[in-house]
């Protein structure tokens, strides 16, 4: 065990602060990590104010984690001292259900072990997240950055980045689609930089009309303002697939209809 400093939520209704607390040493699959940058993703406020019903406190948030390992442990190979690594929302799980077995961790049969406010699956503790100096997580969990990449840039791809990498991936966006990216937040960002780097035809599709010059220095080709009945009436049965980031309920029917036969709502 170590000292470690990082900031901490005590209840739903406190701010965030510093707090001392003990990691853990590592164990022989372990990687201990100095932590160098962690994104801030809207899921840690959720969680910190508990609006999930989730919450373990103190919680201390972070999974967006980019870091340097400072120590392995005995059995580990894929890491080794001063490698650039990161760490998302996971850092545990079964490894032995059906989920797992196919590098699905994240659907594990018996649940994720997440990077904060969850279980340790070996000795119990509340796991704690990247807005801290340090964090030891099993080798299994933790990827390789390269060196080319600009670290703190590099932090959102492990929340983020993956939640939109991985639907146009899984459903295989490829050169000359035509991919609608729902939303302008945070994960559409994301989503417009990926399709356009798998070489797809991006038309941002957003309420607000401001957001239209953000949308095409991200890389978008076109811009639909999903209000205007007349453009999205021109849109219609165009496109092969659309990435949905709006965080809100909405109505789909409107997006529905843009898809080509077949297309995909992602």
């Amino acid at each position: 065990m170590y000292t470690a400093i990082g900031y901490a939520a005590q209840s739903a209704t406190t701010p965030l602060a510093p707090m001392s607390f003990e990691r853990r040493s590592p164990r022989v699959d372990d990687v201990a990590i100095e932590i160098l940058y962690c994104g801030v993703c809207h899921s840690d406020i959720h969680q910190a104010r508990n609006e999930w019903g989730i919450a373990v406190y103190p919680l201390m948030p972070g999974h967006e984690i980019v870091g340097k390992v400072t120590a392995v442990g005995a059995n580990v190979t894929a890491h080794k001292v001063g490698d650039l690594v990161g760490v998302g929302c996971m850092v545990d799980s079964c490894r032995h259900c059906e989920a797992c077995q196919s590098d699905l961790e994240q659907y594990c049969l018996e649940g994720p072990t997440m990077t904060y406010a969850t279980p340790d699956r070996v000795d119990g503790s509340n796991t704690m997240g990247g807005y801290s100096d340090s964090i030891v997580v099993s080798e299994h969990f933790v990827v390789k950055i390269p060196a080319k990449l600009d670290l703190a840039s590099a932090a959102p791809i492990l929340c983020a980045g993956i939640t939109t990498y991985s639907p146009l991936k899984h459903y295989g966006v490829k050169a000359g689609d035509k991919v609608g990216i729902l939303g302008m937040g945070g994960l559409g960002h994301m989503g417009i930089k990926f399709a356009k780097a798998m070489g797809a035809e991006v038309t941002l599709f957003t309420r607000s009309a401001s957001k239209a010059e953000e949308g095409r220095r991200q890389g978008a080709d076109h811009v639909i303002v999903s209000t205007d009945a007349e453009q999205m009436k021109a849109a219609a049965g165009h496109f092969d697939f659309l990435l949905d980031t709006i965080p809100v309920q909405h109505d789909l029917n409107p997006y529905l209809d843009v898809l080509r036969f077949d297309g995909g709502h992602i």
